[in-house]
């Protein structure tokens, strides 16, 4: 929200420095610990576009701004100019409002853009692990993030259910599945498949190792390069070419075990409140990355190697394969045929991929490939890079089975939320009725909480344990702050004490503690709009735990209901309120709930 002393001085400076435009946004930040004031101008900033120096500027600042009403006092630091407001119009500019604070979009309708965002995509050959999570984590928070921000927003799910990886879980079925299907082993669709792409590697570890025995010429050799060298590989690699000769056998099998892996994934999504708008699979679109690259191959584009692979010469980045020796498809294909499927059913300004970062190059030469097809908006693509997430027992790998299935970690966060608010009850005092669904709010937020508190390109060590602490940088520390403030307005209800923010005399709120809850409130717009920008969740993240620190530390100074009168209690209340309603749509933003009390 803007300030009215800072619009007045933007107008004041226009004038006196004969801007064309008649005024600018005066730029603000919080006041440095210590500097005793609420706000800082930093004239640096703006100096050259006033064609003054700045020092000499601040000067002039602070001039104009002590004619204004609203203005405490106002003191230059060298270029800096310090300034302090009003009680009544600090709260006023940030907390007496919050609704109309919530309710703005923070782009300007002029930038508002069409984003298209693809995420989660994941392997019919096992469940989603601790990696998906980071990944649907990302990728639905930033889908609300620039919801919330103002655009309008695409999110869609590539589903990869074809290719060699998919040939092995079922190769491994067909070899040792007996028939059996999920609901008969009691398993769930995607750990059951998954199980059998855990199996195929342990039969082709067992060849392998004999192929090396028999061959010690082959001992140093890759296991990747002897992979048709064995049987089992070689046959993954028929029923591979069998699948995109459409063979009936083979076509039946997968479409069984892929139907198994899609009803998984639904609940897996369901839990961590994924939807998308539409779900491409890679079944049905590369089949247009094939005959799209035929055509460049015809037109130019591409070149065909001897051995009969056709390439792309991306220059200093190096040739890319787009077809196989054999004809086969490899996954950028599929992206060049999904990404025009994309833009064409979308007609996005922007198109952005959540994928990890193991797939930069793969990203860049997706992009270059596009430009070469002569896609003029191929400059608007994005990959959201993000860093791995590991555990502190290592890394996890999928061809060993020892990764963190998605399903087993919801569990246990449900299980951690719950045991910690068993542990927090007073003695004697039973459990709460929604014991269950509390749980599930708080373990699934504290999961979120801490794969979105770091940087996306940050590779985290994820903590369970230490993710779900009531105290300190974590998901729980700021539900709880929600839950706090909504037991002291039940209590203050309870006491007679219903809030009319219409009539709350914010000049009573001027004690340091709450002129820095409003001065954080003043900055929740800039922080959207900023965490947009940079398509960075951790942003946000770090405001909310601003706030909830600031509250914390006025709850421990400010009595709320048994302040000295009605007025101050009234006041503290609202102010209590404010912040319960930012937190809240700041974790509503990040897809994070609040349990009604913990």
């Amino acid at each position: 929200m803007k300030l009215d002393c800072l619009a007045a001085l933007g107008e004041s400076l226009a004038a006196a420095h004969n801007l064309e435009q008649g005024t600018f946004n005066v730029p603000w930040e919080a006041c440095p610990a210590g500097q005793n004031a609420d706000i800082t101008v930093n004239c640096f900033r703006f100096a050259g576009q006033l064609k003054a120096q700045p020092i000499a500027l601040a000067q002039e600042v602070v001039e104009l701004l002590r004619q204004h009403k609203d203005v405490e006092k106002a003191e230059c630091v060298k270029a800096f100019v310090n300034i302090t407001l009003t009680a009544e119009a600090l709260h006023k500019s940030s907390v007496a409002d919050v609704p109309a604070l919530l309710a703005d979009a923070t782009v300007d309708p002029a930038q508002r853009r069409s984003i298209l965002i693809e995420y989660s995509a994941p392997n019919t050959n096992k469940p989603q692990h601790l990696g998906h999570v980071r990944n649907n984590t990302l990728g639905m928070a930033t889908v609300s993030l620039l919801s919330r921000a103002g655009h309008k927003v695409i999110p869609v799910n590539l589903i990869n259910n074809r290719g060699i990886h998919i040939c092995k879980s079922m190769l491994a079925y067909k070899r040792c599945g007996n028939g059996i299907t999920p609901e008969q082993a009691g398993i769930k669709g995607d750990h059951y498949v998954g199980n059998f792409y855990v199996k195929f590697n342990q039969l082709l570890s067992e060849e392998l190792k004999a192929l090396k025995e028999a061959h010690p010429e082959l001992a140093d050799k890759d296991n990747d390069e002897l992979f048709l060298e064995t049987e089992i590989g070689r046959e993954a690699q028929e029923m591979l070419r069998k699948w995109e000769a459409g063979d009936e056998e083979t076509v039946k099998l997968w479409e069984m075990m892929n139907s198994w892996v899609y009803a998984g994934f639904d609940q897996t999504y369901e839990r961590m409140g994924v939807h998308f708008d539409k779900t491409y699979l890679e079944s049905n679109t590369y089949l247009l990355g094939k005959s799209t690259v035929m055509e460049n191959l015809e037109k130019g584009v591409f070149q065909k190697r001897e051995d009969g692979a056709v390439i792309a010469d991306l220059g200093k980045t190096g040739q890319k394969v787009l077809l196989r020796k054999d004809g086969t498809s490899v996954y950028i294909t599929q992206d060049i045929g999904t990404t025009l499927l994309k833009h064409e059913e979308h007609k996005p300004d922007s198109m952005i991929w959540v994928v990890g970062d193991e797939q930069n190059l793969h990203f860049r030469m997706l992009f270059e490939i596009l430009k070469q097809m002569g896609c003029t908006w191929a400059d608007k693509l994005y990959h959201l890079s993000y860093g791995m997430v590991n555990l502190p027992s290592g890394r996890m790998k999928s061809r060993e089975g020892t990764v963190v299935d998605a399903d087993d970690l919801f569990d246990e966060m449900h299980e951690l939320a719950k045991n910690a608010t068993l542990e927090r009850l007073g003695e004697g005092e039973a459990a709460p009725a929604d014991l269950e669904e509390r749980s599930e709010t708080i373990g699934m937020g504290a999961l979120k909480f801490m794969l979105l508190k770091f940087n996306p390109k940050t590779t985290i060590l994820f903590d369970p344990n230490a993710s779900l602490k009531f105290e300190g940088d974590t998901g729980p520390y700021v539900q709880y702050v929600c839950a706090r403030i909504n037991s002291i307005e039940r209590k203050a209800a309870d006491r007679g004490l219903t809030l009319d923010r219409s009539k709350v005399n914010w000049s009573l709120l001027s004690s340091p503690s709450e002129r820095e809850i409003a001065v954080t409130a003043l900055r929740y717009q800039s922080i959207i709009r900023t965490a947009s920008e940079k398509f960075d969740c951790s942003v946000l993240v770090s405001y909310l735990l601003d706030m909830a620190k600031a509250f914390n530390r006025f709850y421990r100074e400010s009595p709320v209901l048994n302040a000295d009168s009605e007025e101050i209690r009234m006041a503290r209340l609202a102010l209590c309120c404010a912040v319960r309603d930012i937190l809240t749509d700041g974790l509503k933003t990040l897809t994070i709930g609040i349990p009604a009390a913990m």
